[in-house]
Formats: structure tokens, sequence, C-alpha cells
């Protein structure tokens, strides 16, 4: 990794593993370099029991970025800036391991948070799918994201995939989050125009995150509007870490 690229570390959203975000590697605008965290109970990590709380799988994400970054930054104690990402579910992950970065005062040079169709982090959500029947637990999770994965329904694929959804879906629905301090770095929080999940005022309520700038951004789109134009994001992303150069 080159010392003055930007990498876009990407926090998945439930159910997703880190191919999902493979394709955005060609993708990215020059000098944005993706890295995405893999989490247990997903692709080759498929074996291993998925988080159902946010707190290990912060500490599990953390020690992954800071093995890829900390080697970057050795020597002149030097690197890059550092970007998160995270849809949904990633947007709570990438929001505790921004405070995990800034509290550790390591070599990580954060220099943004970009949440992704997501209230502000102190906003439960009221309509629940953990704890449901399996048919109706897959429905509500459909109906929440406005998006059906294929292999669910696939009677064989879903059987072997819902106890990472399920997981996931309890880690998100009992998330509360680990502190109150404000972050030092500028927020971009994005919502599809067409959401029905997530409303404009509710993705603007990440301004109380932070002490730095809010940038709210309202793509075309639904809830996973980024399956459809990652491409967007990514110029988006790009455009507003040039903005924060001063470029």
């Amino acid at each position: 990794m080159a010392d003055d690229e930007t990498v876009l570390i990407c926090l998945p959203f439930a159910g997703a593993g880190p191919s999902f975000f493979t394709p955005w590697q060609k993708l990215a605008p020059e000098g944005l370099r993706i890295l995405p965290v893999s989490l247990p109970g997903r692709e080759k990590r498929f074996p291993e029991p998925a988080h159902t709380s946010a707190a290990p799988a912060v500490d599990d994400a953390y020690a992954q970025v800071t093995a890829v970054l900390g080697e970057r930054s050795e020597g002149d104690g030097s690197g890059g800036p550092v970007v998160l990402f995270g849809h949904s579910m990633g947007a709570v992950l990438a929001y505790e391991l921004a405070h995990r970065i800034e509290r550790s005062g390591g070599p990580i040079r954060l220099s943004a948070l970009v949440v992704s169709g997501a209230p502000g982090p102190w906003t439960p959500r009221t309509d629940r799918a953990d704890g449901l029947p399996d048919e109706e637990f897959a429905a509500r999770v459909r109906a929440f994201a406005g998006y059906d994965h294929p292999a669910l329904a696939d009677p064989e694929m879903r059987e072997l995939l819902l106890p990472t959804l399920r997981a996931d879906v309890r880690l998100h629905e009992t998330y509360v989050p680990s502190t109150d301090s404000p972050l030092g770095v500028p927020v971009i929080s994005v919502r599809g125009r067409e959401d029905t999940l997530v409303g404009a005022a509710e993705a603007a309520e990440w301004g109380r995150v932070t002490t730095g700038k809010l940038t709210v951004a309202e793509p075309a789109g639904g809830h996973m509007y980024l399956t459809e134009r990652p491409g967007e994001l990514l110029e988006l992303v790009a455009a507003e870490v040039r903005a924060a150069r001063g470029r």
C-alpha cells in the first residue's frame, strides 16, 4: 500500500461477507484502496460462530485493521489516511471502531467515518426480527432491507446462512453505543433517496457523534442502493476525502 493512498475499511452489513466488497477494488477511484473486514461465520471464517454483540466484533475488526495498517506505518510512523465505511449493521460497527482507533492513540490516521443506511447510534430499531421463526425471520429481514439474497431462496443454503444472519440481526437489534463522547473526525451519512427504512432526519442524527463536519448525501435508490450503484458511493467518498485534504 502506498503511503499517500486512502484506505477505505469496509465493515459488513448483516449477512454480508468480505467478497461483497471485492468488485469495489476495480470501481474505486485512483488513490482509494478497499480493505474489507472479515468477521466470523462467513466465507473463509464460516466455521467460526458469528458474533452476537458489537464489542467482540469490534475487537476482531480492530485486530485485523491494525495488523494490516500497522505494518504500513512501521519505520517512520507515517501512513496514508484511513476512512471507515459501514452500511446498516456495519455503520454501528464502523462507529465503534472509529472510537477504538481514536482511543488507541496508535499509528492509524483516521480521517473520516462514512455511515450508510443507518439512523444515529442512539436510535434503536422499533420493528425487530430477532427470535422469529425461520420463515417469518427471513421475510422480516427482506422487508427491512428491500433486498432478498438469492441464497435464502434455496432451503439448503438458507439453513447454512441463517445462523450467521440471525447473529448479525441480534447484534444490530441489541446494540447500545459504548460511549457518548464525540469523535474528532468528519462524518458522512449516506442514505438512498427512496429508503423507507431510514429517513432523512435519521441520517442527519449522525451530526451528534462528531465535533467535526457532518455531510449528508442521498444518492438514488432504496435502502440497499449500494448493491446497485457502488461506483457512485465510492466517487462520493473519494470527493469528500479530497475536500478534507484541501485539494
